[in-house]
Formats: C-alpha cells, sequence, structure tokens
C-alpha cells in the first residue's frame, strides 16, 4: 500500500458523517466483545460528540478518510480505521504524527480488543493500571498505558541497579 497518497489533515466538521461511518465500521469490525446494547448505547453517545473540542486528524486518500486520531491532554482518545484499512501500517502512521506533533503519551484501550492491546504493545506503551469497567460503568476492563519512552527506561534501570 502506498503511505504517499494518503494525507493527514486537521478534522473540520465537513468530515462528521465519514468520521461517524468509520467509527462504527471499526468497532463492528473489531469489538466484537460487546453486547449489541452496549454497542447502540455507545454509538448514541458517539453522535453527540464535538470532535472539535479534542484534537482530531483525519487520514485521508482523495476524499475518502481512512481513519482517524483524537486526542485530549496528550492521551489517545480515539484511533479508528474502516476495516479494509486496518493491519495496513497506516495506524503506525497517524500514531507517529501523534507522538511527534501532539505529544501523545498516553492511552486507554478495552483489555477485550487485544488486537489494540498488541498494537499498542508494539509501539512502547506499557500497561500502568487495569480497571473493571470502562468510562461509562460498563463490564469491559480498560488497560490505561503509557509510552515508555528512552528516557523513562534509562530511568528505570539505573534505580533497578
Amino acid at each position: 500500500m502506498s503511505f504517499e497518497k494518503f494525507i493527514i489533515e486537521k478534522y473540520s466538521d465537513k468530515y462528521r458523517n465519514q468520521v461517524l461511518d468509520v467509527w462504527e465500521k471499526s468497532v463492528l469490525a473489531t469489538h466484537n466483545f460487546l453486547k449489541p446494547s452496549d454497542f447502540k448505547e455507545i454509538k448514541q453517545l458517539v453522535q453527540t460528540f464535538n470532535f472539535n473540542e479534542f484534537e482530531v486528524y483525519c487520514l485521508k486518500q482523495d476524499d475518502e478518510i481512512a481513519g482517524f486520531i483524537g486526542l485530549a491532554e496528550r492521551k489517545i482518545e480515539m484511533l479508528f480505521f474502516s476495516p479494509e484499512y486496518i493491519g495496513k501500517g497506516l495506524g503506525r502512521k497517524l500514531t507517529d504524527f501523534a507522538f511527534s506533533e501532539l505529544n501523545a503519551e498516553k492511552v486507554d484501550v478495552n483489555e477485550q480488543n487485544t488486537n489494540a492491546v498488541k498494537f499498542y504493545k508494539k509501539l512502547g506503551f506499557k500497561t500502568y493500571e487495569r480497571t473493571e469497567k470502562d468510562d461509562q460503568g460498563k463490564e469491559y476492563p480498560l488497560l490505561r498505558m503509557k509510552l515508555e519512552t528512552t528516557e523513562n527506561k534509562q530511568r528505570k534501570q539505573s534505580t533497578n541497579r
């Protein structure tokens, strides 16, 4: 897949419907642990989001949104792709952008979303906390993860000596 054709662009309301569509397709493809009633409830919540309240960037090819990332206070709050773009290296493209341009350093991941957990671990994130329930109080444990930087690794190694 040619990455040159993809551009990262700041979210604007003209992309709202596409972003909501990408979110829904992505969740249906990756969150098979969600109860249908919970998915419906979360979908209603997401449809009320003002994406302008986050730092949201869309990965586009021509006028099509392939995926998007959203941050608040250096924490990745959302990273979603249309299913046909999952596993193609584009998540890495958006997270690299989030690290270099937005200083991203944290993320919360559904523990049952094992592919996402593996993805973030591969990027250097380490779990520092586990919750029994998600932020809406549902029975979906979250892993709170923080990027282990070279600086943090060196600090740990020097205290372990």
